[in-house]
């Protein structure tokens, strides 16, 4: 089985590692980050993105998913929209929230939690329903995945 390429994941909102701005949290507008990311390698048919805090008391809490982007996607504006299906194929699945589209950091207070946004390179689209969670999309992606990359960003109360 061949190592996925990594591909850099980036935003203008924060630094990797670095605080996540309130708008971007239940605290505040609660609408997604705008990212970007790099070239993916040849025979990138789509993209899936999925973010996740690893650090919530009930175990991993799902934030957003995110899949079949165009192969041309290389950044998401800010405010991504949440329709369960946009013009542009993509689909949007199920946050632990249980809606679909961009839910943002809401911790509770004590330490900062970490927000993983990672961002999938596939050698085909996904046939996975809009509102699929987090589970029924990796499953899905498994074999496809030509590159990934990963930004992460922190938010306490």
């Amino acid at each position: 089985m061949t190592t996925p390429v990594v591909m850099q994941v980036t935003s203008s909102a924060f630094v990797p590692g670095g605080d996540m701005p309130i708008a971007h949290t239940c605290d505040g507008k609660d609408v997604s980050p705008p990212l970007s990311w790099t070239e993916p390698p040849g025979g990138t048919r789509s993209f899936a993105l999925i973010c996740d805090d690893p650090d919530a008391p009930v175990g991993t809490w799902v934030h957003w998913v995110l899949f079949n982007l165009p192969a041309e996607t290389r950044s998401l504006s800010e405010k991504f929209p949440v329709d369960p299906e946009l013009p542009t194929g993509a689909r949007q699945g199920k946050n632990d929230f249980g809606r679909t589209g961009y839910g943002g950091p809401c911790p509770p207070p004590g330490p900062s939690h970490r927000y993983f946004f990672r961002v999938y390179a596939l050698d085909a689209p996904l046939a996975v329903a809009a509102g699929a969670r987090k589970a029924d999309v990796e499953k899905a992606m498994r074999g496809h995945v030509l590159a990934q990359g990963e930004l992460m960003g922190r938010y306490g109360r």
